[in-house]
């Protein structure tokens, strides 16, 4: 009965959203014993209903907009994903490059050239913590805001 139980739970966490296998396997875990997650994890991934690389393109299409590439990379790699799966998510859904997306983010947030090196170093701060790189950034915050419009 208990896997019944496991089962309806997995499916249950699955239609709000896709999950990774260890995120599921991790919600499931007060309900079972690891033996009977692992059977239903199994029987679900066998029937195309949980599929980490499914998980971590959805998750790259909804958060790429937002953060760059190490962000993404991370967050991917704490909710268990493997790192192939993370590169192949990667490559199939970053349509633009980290410049374009850091540019877009900080235009949305800032849109003015800092003034000293306090803003400066508060916008570099901000694109950090979404996850871009310091050449990215170094990049952004020196072009004239009118030449990249």
């Amino acid at each position: 009965m208990p896997e019944t139980s496991l089962r309806e739970r997995a499916l249950r966490h699955l239609a709000r959203r896709e999950h990774s296998r260890a995120e599921l396997a991790r919600k499931l875990g007060p309900h079972g014993s690891a033996e009977e997650i692992d059977d239903v994890l199994d029987r679900i991934t066998e029937l195309g209903l949980l599929s980490d690389h499914r998980f971590a393109e959805a998750w790259v299409r909804s958060k790429a907009a937002r953060f760059g590439t190490a962000r993404l990379r991370r967050e991917l790699a704490q909710r268990g994903v493997g790192r192939d799966t993370i590169d192949a998510a990667l490559d199939a859904e970053t349509v633009e490059d980290d410049v374009e997306r850091a540019r877009a983010v900080w235009r949305g947030k800032f849109g003015a050239a800092p003034a000293d090196a306090r803003e400066w170093a508060r916008q570099a701060r901000f694109l950090q913590g979404r996850g871009f790189g310091t050449d990215v950034i170094r990049k952004i915050l020196k072009e004239n805001p009118d030449e990249s419009a």
